[in-house]
């Protein structure tokens, strides 16, 4: 006769054994850009106007026959602030390849905001400019941020990445300047 008991002594087993299985080694942790996105072919730059701190107007055509890393961020984005520190670094390293590092703030409270915010976490290598109404990010189809655009020296999108990532990573240097002389 079988009881309640061992009904559910069996059930019980039978899902320990479903849930436990043999450990696959691990894998190699992932490259820090591991969800950079190339586009072959390359897009065009949309070459929406966004702003400097002291609210001179710029497009990326005045930055033709540079290399840009362009991050769509915000003070209030918890994944924008975890990686601003490496874009930082990112751009002290870069700097003498010609390849330009533009965190572009969506935030309303404007140029004040960003500039103390850099102030609070110690960023002074990165210039503050503000995309205040999201064209830019609805120019370039942005779903979330922190979103980041590579630009090659002809002014072409060549990747993206969706979310933060570590930007100070030595094959981030490399990435990126591989993709920029394309």
């Amino acid at each position: 006769m079988i009881r309640r008991r061992h009904v559910l002594t069996a059930a019980a087993g039978g899902t320990l054994a479903a849930v436990v299985r043999p450990r696959k080694p691990r894998a190699a942790p992932p490259s820090p850009l591991h969800g950079l996105v190339r586009f072959d072919p390359p897009k065009p730059v949309p070459d929406i106007a966004f702003f400097g701190a002291d609210g001179s107007k710029h497009h990326f055509s005045d930055f033709k026959g540079r290399g840009m890393v362009v991050n769509l961020w915000a003070t209030w984005c918890m994944p924008c602030v975890e990686e601003m520190p490496s874009l930082a670094a990112l751009s002290k390293t870069l700097a003498s390849s010609d390849i330009a590092v533009m965190p572009i703030s969506s935030d309303r409270g404007g140029a004040s905001a960003v500039s103390a915010w850099f102030g609070r976490h110690d960023i002074t290598s990165l210039p503050v400019l503000l995309d205040p109404h999201g064209d830019l990010a609805h120019a370039f189809g942005v779903r979330g941020i922190p979103t980041t655009f590579i630009i090659d020296t002809a002014n072409r999108q060549v990747a993206s990445l969706e979310g933060a990532a570590d930007w100070s990573a030595p094959d981030a240097e490399a990435a990126i300047k591989k993709l920029v002389a394309a």
